[in-house]
């Protein structure tokens, strides 16, 4: 069952701490292979609070999202996002393809 990883940036706080995080976010993909949905373009907020804004990345299943976010190169890459940004970030269980 696939699984999604989203993150959802709230407030920018540090432009260049994002940099950072965004070229290590993205060597951190490597060997892991997230399909991106989104990535970062035009939306909508309907509900809840603003955003500025956001991702998904879909994984084959929870443990494969996991290993994504657990491995050493996206830990390295997420003290990067935690001084730059809000983010508010979730792996959520997909339905089963028909």
């Amino acid at each position: 069952m696939p699984a999604y990883v989203v993150l959802t940036r709230e407030h920018t706080h540090d432009a260049q701490e994002m940099e950072r995080y965004g070229e290590k976010a993205k060597a951190a993909r490597e060997g892991h292979d997230p399909q991106p949905l989104a990535f970062y373009g035009d939306f909508e907020v309907l509900e809840g609070s603003a955003m500025e804004g956001a991702v998904i990345l879909r994984f084959p299943d929870m443990a494969a999202a996991r290993a994504w976010y657990e491995s050493p190169a996206y830990q390295e890459a997420r003290k990067h996002r935690f001084q730059g940004a809000d983010y508010r970030v979730f792996i959520v269980d997909g339905l089963t393809e028909a």
